[in-house]
């Protein structure tokens, strides 16, 4: 197995939006000579931020990746989104990962996607560290962080460095493991010296707590510690790294970004306590021929596999897909197995992204992350392999979409090129979920949140010239009644010179069963109206049913008896029948008691026990039912069912109602009867319109 491999290092950048991760992949290049000049999010410039939409919102919207070499080690850094609109990326991305660096604001602490960031690798089971980010800034406490830190999160953090000062007098940091005190000029270039008098008892402390922690993880250290040997710096340096692989500790390292201040200590503890591919081990699949689970090893002689975490459109080199080498080695113009679509694709350059750029890759081996363009069948989510050596990787599910809206074109006639970018942008975020509903005849285009699809629309004008319109989608409200009417009699007469119309039909109009539709039974008897105009008056019916006689809704759950009637054997015609039905349903539909049904959604709402209350009543506000409660770990799971209606603008009144920190999915279920004070109001907005 090559060295190579053993030296390289997958880390994914994950936490709260604005806690800095871009900043610190800028600070991790600017160190490593990638970079001439350290850029900065704020002033437009960062090489990881590139989209013009993150460069406008200041925010990373897509995950990005570079790579930098430091001691002899090559990391690939993969900077995801922290904004909760974005976050289905993040856990994407991650599967190309082997750790990830959970960055966590001095100031504010913990927040709600560094939560989810967690939660993402522990699914992962991914080594961490921590690195407490804005030291420099007002109110940042390292020592506040740490303790809300220990207190969210398992494993525990242990803590090898201290910072010296904070806020404007934040200085540099304190190695616990060397004794070493890194002073920072104001370039980022580190110097050792004394540490400070004033910290001298704090860093004896906290060393020991250190020793402490790295010795319980070692079965080795811990009795040499208990015999009270001293443990050598070597020892530590090979038990921290022991223990971060095996997740019984996550280390937490502490600087400023911006002020690249500890970010050379970072590189350091990448290098030491993460984990190269070989760490990781080999990635378990199953062969989509026989079930069979298969293992493969992170070696450049096994046979070739990888994993597709992740697709960019782009209007001009085509569809990009980057995926992760789990084995073998992958050379230029070539091909491979796609077992996820069953299809075999060819290619020619394999890239390396950095930035903005694509750089062509000579080969590639296990632990590579690559982009290869224009594949014709693969998307997001699918396994690479040898034809020979079949395999298949599952990937983590998207995260559900929470919020729908009904898209159309500014410009009329623009509909089908509004559908053929949207299928392309779906490529690029499997979250979006693409659907035309068929009764109210709209494109309906679903995600993360109001901003996600408000960037959807952004790129769609930018990527490929097509402006649309959002509007809060229709609800698919129905008609029906609720009491039967026997003996409905409509006469159709029509006489304007030359050839009349006349049709008579009888029916009897009864409610059905829900979710029955529509039946019709002939029952005539005698020839009043002749067989041959029956299907005329069915066909009347169904197209009838199409708008109802309160607000125009479809008709559903309604029997019709068609048992007598009356005919011309000059004026009578299949049109004259169709009329006379069609006006026959109507009048019965108006005489049985018509009222309104509304799509009823179950909805699952995740929440921490102290937002229940809020949460329950305010569903009980939105005629919801609650139907159940569960815990799950640190959350509660509440069941109801809620009128579609109701639940439209669910996802930002659930984060201001918890914080961020609640989560829900919804789908349909049932339809039920609309109250009749509602009734009201929507016929009154069905006149309006």
């Amino acid at each position: 197995m090559g060295e190579s491999v053993r030296a390289l290092r997958n880390i994914a950048l994950v936490g709260h939006g604005g806690a800095g991760k871009t900043s610190v992949a800028e600070a991790l290049l600017f160190c490593g000579g990638v970079t001439k000049r350290l850029g900065r999010v704020d002033e437009g410039n960062s090489v990881m931020d590139f989209e013009p939409e993150e460069v406008r919102r200041r925010t990373s919207i897509s995950s990005a990746f570079h790579q930098y070499t430091w001691k002899k080690h090559g990391v690939n850094i993969i900077d995801t989104p922290g904004d909760a609109n974005f976050f289905s990326d993040t856990g994407s991305c991650l599967q190309g990962a082997d750790a990830s660096i959970v960055v966590v604001e001095a100031i504010n602490g913990v927040k709600v996607q560094t939560e989810q960031a967690w939660d993402f690798s522990d699914q992962l089971e991914m080594p961490r560290c921590v690195f407490i980010n804005k030291m420099d800034r007002e109110r940042a406490d390292f020592f506040r962080t740490l303790k809300e830190i220990a207190e969210t999160f398992k494993p525990k953090p242990v803590v090898l460095q201290i910072p010296i000062g904070a806020e404007e007098n934040f200085q540099g940091v304190i190695d616990l493991i060397s004794q070493k005190a890194y002073f920072y000029s104001e370039d980022g270039k580190s110097s050792t010296g004394e540490i400070p008098a004033e910290l001298q008892d704090q860093v004896a402390t906290e060393r020991e707590a250190l020793v402490e922690n790295i010795a319980e993880a070692d079965d080795a250290l811990l009795e040499k510690y208990l015999d009270g040997e001293p443990l050598t710096d070597d020892e530590l340096t090979q038990g921290l790294r022991a223990g971060s692989l095996a997740r019984a500790f996550v280390p937490v390292v502490c600087g400023s970004a911006t002020e690249n201040i500890g970010v050379d200590l970072l590189m350091d503890c990448i290098n030491a306590c993460l984990p190269s591919p070989l760490d990781r081990g080999a990635k378990a699949g199953t062969d989509p021929d026989t079930g069979e689970v298969r293992e493969c090893r992170p070696d450049p002689s096994e046979p070739f596999s990888g994993f597709v975490f992740k697709t960019i459109a782009d209007p001009y080199a085509g569809r990009l897909s980057i995926f992760r080498i789990y084995s073998g080695t992958l050379n230029p113009d070539s091909s491979f197995y796609n077992s996820s679509k069953d299809t075999k694709e060819r290619f020619g350059q394999i890239l390396q992204m950095a930035g903005r750029e694509q750089k062509p890759f000579a080969k590639a081996g296990p632990g590579a992350i690559v982009a290869i363009a224009k594949l014709k069948k693969t998307t997001t989510g699918d396994t690479l392999c040898d034809e020979a050596n079949k395999i298949r990787f599952e990937g983590l599910e998207p995260l559900p979409t929470l919020i729908s809206y009904a898209i159309r074109p500014k410009s009329k006639g623009d509909e089908d090129k509004v559908f053929t970018s949207l299928s392309k942008l779906l490529e690029e975020d499997p979250t979006l979920k693409l659907d035309r509903d068929a009764q109210t005849k709209e494109i309906i285009i679903s995600g993360m949140g109001q901003i996600h699809i408000e960037t959807m629309a952004e790129k769609l004008k930018r990527k490929f010239g097509v402006e649309v319109i959002l509007a809060p989608p229709k609800i698919p409200y129905k008609e029906t009644i609720k009491q039967a009417v026997k003996g409905i009699v409509y006469r159709h007469k029509k006489q304007s010179g030359g050839r009349g119309q006349f049709a008579e039909v009888h029916f009897d109009v009864s409610p059905i069963e829900e979710g029955k539709g529509f039946e019709f039974e002939k029952a005539l008897t005698g020839m009043n109206v002749p067989r041959n105009f029956v299907p005329a008056v069915e066909k009347g019916l169904v197209e009838a049913m199409q708008t109802g006689v309160l607000a125009g809704y479809p008709v559903v759950d309604v029997k019709v008896r068609f048992y007598d009637g009356k005919s011309h054997d000059v004026d009578s015609s299949e049109m004259a029948f169709k009329i006379a039905a069609s006006m026959c349903f109507k009048k019965g539909l108006q005489e049985a008691k018509p009222t309104m049904l509304e799509p009823i959604m179950n909805i699952t709402v995740t929440v921490r026990e102290d937002y229940m209350g809020d949460v329950i009543g305010d569903l009980n506000g939105r005629r919801g039912k609650v139907l159940g409660m569960e815990v799950t770990g640190k959350n509660q799971v509440i069941r109801a069912q809620v009128p579609m209606a109701e639940i439209l603008n669910y996802a930002p009144d659930l984060i201001s109602m918890t914080g961020g920190r609640g989560s829900f999915t919804a789908g349909f279920d049932h339809y039920a009867e609309v109250p009749a004070h509602i009734i009201q109001k929507i016929v009154e907005q069905a006149k309006k319109e």
